[in-house]
Parts: structure tokens; C-alpha cells; sequence
């Protein structure tokens, strides 16, 4: 059995990107329809189109500037944040309702998990387009001039060893553990904009898990 390794990458694969956004995408399909934005299909029509010419708005090369496809992440992340949070609000409409709601219990769960790990995903997303100024550009600049301070990159790199760089799988593992954690694990936001983002995504996390979930489970008791 092949044993999988943290190798160097020459440059940040948008295929992992793309992967990821495909189970967002599911997810969004999957939303009981009462949390829906718009129609059910519009929004993930949107976000695949958007997905498709991230591949064409992206330089081959590893060091680079591209306005349009920094416009094109951001695009992305406007649509996926816009129909995740109006979800969102729907469900915390629907608690405040209480007995008058006219949603299920397992209807909520569903849209509670969905929300979360939509939100894991999303900020995963954003986390790898910010930092630094995003894949092609912060690989030129110092762990200084960075929005988050990896492991990795506290040990300074030799002749025999490139200098390592966080692809999209790295920032998506630090969504996931602020999610779960509601705080940073082992890898640290050190720009006030990384912090916000982390206290947003957190506070999220938390109305979409410890407030709606526990509702739900209480509707179905």
C-alpha cells in the first residue's frame, strides 16, 4: 500500500480547490428546501461556472499576479458565503418560532451539519486566497509578511531541502479545527484580518452546532 507523503509542491494544485467545492456544492443540493437561496439550482450552477474558469484564470507558474483570478475566488466565495449564511438565517428564524416552526427536527440537523461543514469549506477558501495575497503571490514573501504562521515554516529551509509552502489542503485543515475547536490549533493567525476571519467562522460553527443542533435534538425528544 502506497503511504501518502507531505511532499513539496512547485506549486498550489487548484484541482484540490476545485474537489473540495464539488462536496459544498452537494451539500447546497442537499439542503431541505425550506433553507434555500433562490432555486435550488441557480447558486450551484453559479459556483460550478466559476469553478470551470478558475482553471483558465490560473497561471501555470508558482510565483505570479492575476486580478482576474483573485476576482474569480472572490466571486466564488460572495455566492457560496451568501447562500450559506441566508441558510443560516433561516434556521435560526425557524428556532424562534419555536412550537410554531414548520420545520422538522431531522430536517434541522440536516441543515445544521450542512451549514457547518459548508462553513468549514468556504473559510478554508478564503483563508487561501487572503494569506499573503493569495497562492501566487506569497510564496515570495517572508513568514513575516504572512496572515498565518504554519509549523512548517518556522524551520528554516537548506539546499537539500526546499522551502515548504501550504497548498489549499492546509488551509482547509485550518478551517476544520477552528470550526471544531472554536480556536486556532497548531498553526497561528498573526494578521488582524486572519483574526476576524477566525471569529467569524467560529461564531458561525457555534449557532450552526451547540445552538441548532441541540434544538433539534430536543424537537426529536
Amino acid at each position: 500500500m502506497a503511504i501518502l507523503k507531505n511532499k513539496h509542491h512547485d506549486s498550489d494544485p487548484v484541482w484540490h480547490l476545485q474537489l473540495t467545492m464539488v462536496i459544498a456544492i452537494i451539500l447546497q443540493l442537499a439542503l431541505p428546501n425550506k433553507f434555500l437561496f433562490g432555486s435550488r439550482y441557480l447558486i450551484p450552477f453559479v459556483e460550478a461556472l466559476l469553478l470551470v474558469a478558475l482553471s483558465f484564470t490560473t497561471p501555470k507558474q508558482a510565483v505570479y499576479r492575476a486580478p482576474l483570478r483573485r476576482l474569480n475566488v472572490f466571486l466564488l466565495v460572495i455566492v457560496t458565503a451568501a447562500a450559506n449564511f441566508v441558510a443560516l438565517g433561516l434556521v435560526a428564524e425557524q428556532l424562534l418560532q419555536g412550537k410554531h416552526a414548520t420545520i422538522t427536527g431531522h430536517n434541522l440537523i440536516i441543515a445544521a451539519v450542512n451549514i457547518f461543514l459548508t462553513n468549514i469549506i468556504l473559510f478554508g477558501l478564503l483563508y487561501w486566497e487572503l494569506d499573503g495575497g493569495g497562492p501566487g503571490m506569497r510564496r515570495g514573501l517572508t513568514k513575516h509578511e504572512l496572515d498565518f504562521w504554519y509549523p512548517q515554516q518556522q524551520i528554516d529551509s537548506s539546499d537539500n531541502q526546499p522551502r515548504w509552502h501550504p497548498t489549499f489542503v492546509d488551509y482547509l485543515y485550518v478551517s476544520a479545527t477552528n470550526g471544531m475547536a472554536f480556536s486556532p490549533t497548531d498553526t497561528m493567525p498573526v494578521s488582524r484580518r486572519a483574526k476576524v476571519l477566525m471569529l467569524v467562522q467560529a461564531t458561525v460553527s457555534l449557532v450552526a452546532i451547540a445552538l441548532v443542533a441541540s434544538r433539534a435534538v430536543n424537537i426529536l425528544t
